[in-house]
Parts: C-alpha cells; structure tokens; sequence
C-alpha cells in the first residue's frame, strides 16, 4: 500500500481552507477537554469515595494478613503435639506438623515431601546451624524403620539437598542396626521418645541433636 503524501497548500483559498480546518480541530480538542474536565468536576467525590474505599480495603488486608502471621507465630511459639496426636495423623499431616516444629524452633522450614521427593519430606535452613534435611516415617504403634532409609538419607542429603545435617523421625522405632548406622555416617534419628520430648515437652531440636550454633557446619555431604 503506498503513502499518502501531504503537500503545503497552495493559493490563498487553500491557505484559508487549511486555516478553517485547524481552527475545527482546535475548537473541537479545547470542548472535549472541557467537556472531560466538567465531567472530573462533577464526578470527583465519587471518585475520592471509590479510592477512600479501595485504600480502606488494601489497608484492612493488610491488617488481617498481620494478624494472621502474628497468631500463627504466637501458634508456633508454644506449639506441643501429643505422641496420640501423632499416632492419629497420616503421613502428609505429620510432615507438616514436623515442620511446624522446626519453625518453633527457629528453623524457616518448608515442607517437600510427595512423590519424587528424594528422601527429603522437610528441609529447614537456620541462619547459624545450617540447612536440615528431614525425613518423616509415620508409622504404626510398634512400628520399626530400618536401615534401608539411613542409606537413602545419606546418600541424597548432601548432594542432592545441600543439607548441613539430615534427620529421619518416626512416632515408632528404629531398628539396632539402623540406629548404628545412622549414628557411624551422621545420620541423626529420632525416635518415639525423642520425638515426645522434642514435640510434647518442648525440647529444641538442635538440643535432642546436638548442634551447636558457634559456627555454619561443613556440609553434610563431606561427613565421614
């Protein structure tokens, strides 16, 4: 499609006809913005009332989400769950209530479990005592976890999760050997009565682990 090319005017009729043209344009542009401006002038308390209102709403969400975080915190900081509590739960549950016990305890936490999850269900990075990786085994009454999960903690904490420290839990028990592997490679483990004095009495779980805060540990994946 070709251009359309616009030529100076010629003659004084052409000049007139460009001029009465622009004079139309201009008359027509300054009644539009009077018109708009009349239209902002009748229109503005209902404006100011509409952003009064919106402002209102953005400042009470604001305000609830506050309140949320704040009571979820205040949740968190006295949080005790029974070993009946657990035995209740199903598997999903008990990781999220083993991560809200690692948050209580000052460790930002996330829970990650599900398929494919490569022996991590919570990971949890605390500022001074590194990144931990946390596998949940919910089990029976009676139940016992075997050294087949020490392996698979061991061999995906540190090269795959970056974990400083790895940790498997069970409302149950663990097996002897399991327990003796674990404690040879750096495999924490807590049992049915760690777990009661880490989640019904309040113990820290640094405290149950023996972890120190006096500096960032290497990485879990160089532990012998």
């Amino acid at each position: 499609m070709g251009r359309i090319l616009l030529r100076r005017p010629r003659g004084a009729a052409e000049l007139v006809a460009a001029a009465v043209v622009a004079l139309a344009v201009l008359v027509l542009v300054v009644r539009t913005a009077a018109t708009a401006v009349g239209a902002l002038k009748a229109a503005w308390p209902a404006l100011l009332a509409l952003a009064l209102l919106t402002g209102a709403g953005a400042a009470w969400r604001i305000r609830q989400a506050n309140t949320m975080r704040r009571r979820e915190r205040e949740r968190l900081a006295t949080l005790r769950i029974t070993l009946a509590e657990f035995d209740a739960m199903g598997d999903r549950r008990f990781e999220y209530a083993l991560r809200d016990l690692l948050v209580r305890d000052g460790w930002p936490a996330r829970r990650v479990g599900g398929g494919g999850d490569q022996a991590a269900d919570v990971i949890g990075d605390h500022p001074q005592r590194g990144r931990i990786v946390v596998q949940a085994k919910h089990t029976r009454v009676g139940g016992k976890v075997g050294s087949a999960v020490m392996y698979a903690v061991k061999g995906t904490a540190g090269p795959v999760h970056k974990a400083d420290h790895a940790v498997v839990v069970t409302n149950g028990a663990f097996t002897r050997d399991a327990m003796a592997w674990g404690d040879r490679h750096g495999v924490h483990w807590i049992d049915r009565e760690k777990l009661r004095r880490w989640a019904e009495d309040g113990a820290a779980l640094h405290e149950l682990l023996g972890l120190s805060a006096r500096s960032r540990p290497s990485r879990f994946r160089r532990a012998a």
